[in-house]
């Protein structure tokens, strides 16, 4: 079911040829559901402290650090979770209505986490808000694989993935002036919440603006249940059955599809774990050298490497498209992984100097989270059939929070059996060596255009 490779002399026409109006549109949707998505994840770190302060009883407050990590574990649960349900909805419903009822949903229990009376009801709707947040991803970059033209498809893939960071800094300046403004005093947080509600109202641009997959529409009407489209139809294999096989199984049916998956999988855990377990610390880090070096507001330093940080990440989300056309897929991602790997000691081993660790958070950003997480935007996309695409990408996307999930919940522990952030941090950084070996045994994808 693979078509032919692209055309002789592609490669030498602007990347923009053949996008058009409709084009963009798509890459605005699903752009924008990823900026909610990225404030609203940043949003709940933000507010965090101030939250619990109005949440928890005095006692409580004594162990903040552990309470914090359940209701941020809560949310990466649920998001795991919500990210595959999505996903295998997505490759049955289509990617618009699956896109329109998540971020409707996602809205709708954001705003209501601004009502939460204690501690475990803010738990549970965090929770649940994950799970509607987890499928918007997936849909999304489905959604723009299958309409981009093949030269263009990786750039918009990267510039929609720049949409979390676009996020995490809109969150960061709505706190800024609501802590400035402080309407609602101790629980002026709960604004965080009213304002991740106003998505809601972008399903009316989504219902009017985009239409639904054609790739999709017409793999499932030829009944192409195949989750590569590689060899000959076989009996039992699910390529042109009549019935349609549950996409999740299918994509662990095929011997070539479910290799193709796990080696993603891999290297997804590496990204996830590396974000969640280390980049994490960078602002309780960034304190940590603040004050020794006597600097005024330790905690505000820790914002600052933060943003810095997230602007590294915006800056490869923008070049990532580019980056992986011109090296290939597979160099792309050693590349990566080789730039998260050494730049785990350079950030918490070598950098002692609070200006210098702003530099550094921005070409950590750069790696960790851009290129980290731009991949996965760009590549599992390209490996699999349309009608079951959505399922595999959000499998590989969502199912490692199934594991990184525990991270938040035990940092504490993890930092104080280490013997500090430094030495955690390069212990765990470990992980970043998958993705200097596992590319070299995935297919090559670069120039070729999506199996059908």
């Amino acid at each position: 079911m693979q078509t032919a490779l692209a055309v002789p002399g592609e490669a030498t026409k602007p990347w923009h040829t053949g996008v058009e109006r409709k084009h963009w549109t798509i890459l605005a949707a699903s752009f924008l559901g990823w900026v909610f998505d990225g404030y609203e994840a940043y949003a709940l770190f933000i507010v965090m402290p101030f939250m619990l302060k109005t949440l928890l009883t005095a006692q409580q407050l004594a162990t903040p650090a552990v309470w914090a990590g359940i209701a941020i574990s809560a949310t990466l649960l649920g998001w795991g979770i919500g990210g595959i349900v999505g996903g295998v909805l997505a490759d049955y419903v289509g990617r618009k209505r699956m896109m329109l009822w998540s971020v409707f949903l996602y809205a709708v229990l954001s705003g209501a986490t601004a009502f939460s009376t204690c501690f475990w009801m803010l738990v549970g709707l965090r929770f649940v808000t994950g799970l509607a947040m987890g499928s918007e991803w997936s849909t999304g970059v489905a959604l723009l694989a299958e309409t981009w033209p093949n030269q263009a498809r990786p750039k918009g893939a990267g510039f929609l993935q720049s949409g979390f960071g676009v996020g995490t800094f809109l969150a960061a300046a709505t706190w800024l002036i609501l802590s400035y403004w402080n309407p609602l005093g101790p629980n002026t947080w709960r604004l965080m919440f009213v304002v991740g509600a106003l998505p809601a109202f972008f399903c009316l641009y989504i219902r009017r603006s985009i239409g639904e997959s054609e790739k999709w529409i017409q793999a499932v009407k030829a009944k192409r249940w195949s989750a590569t489209g590689t060899g000959s139809p076989q009996a039992g294999s699910g390529q042109t059955a009549s019935k349609r096989p549950f996409t999740l199984t299918e994509v662990f049916r095929e011997k070539e599809s479910r290799r193709r998956t796990m080696l993603a999988f891999l290297l997804s855990v590496a990204t996830t774990v590396g974000w969640w377990a280390i980049s994490s610390w960078l602002p309780a880090h960034a304190g940590r050298i603040a004050k020794a070096g006597g600097y005024a507001n330790p905690a505000d330093w820790g914002t600052r490497a933060a943003l810095v940080y997230t602007a590294g990440a915006v800056v490869a989300y923008l070049l990532s498209g580019f980056l992986a056309d011109a090296m290939g897929r597979r160099k792309y991602l050693f590349f990566t992984f080789l730039g998260c790997f050494v730049m785990t000691p350079i950030t918490y081993l070598w950098t002692h100097s609070l200006p210098l660790l702003m530099c550094v958070a921005f070409v950590n950003g750069f790696f960790t989270l851009g290129c980290a997480y731009s991949w996965m935007a760009i590549y599992p996309v390209e490996l699999f059939t349309s009608t079951v695409r959505a399922t595999a990408a959000s499998f590989i996307f969502n199912a490692a929070r199934l594991i990184a999930f525990v991270f938040p919940l035990i940092a504490g522990i993890l930092i104080s059996s280490f013997g500090g952030i430094p030495k955690a941090a390069m212990t765990l950084g470990c992980i970043y060596l998958l993705g200097l070996v596992v590319p070299w045994f995935m297919p090559e994808t670069t120039g070729k255009p999506l199996p059908e």
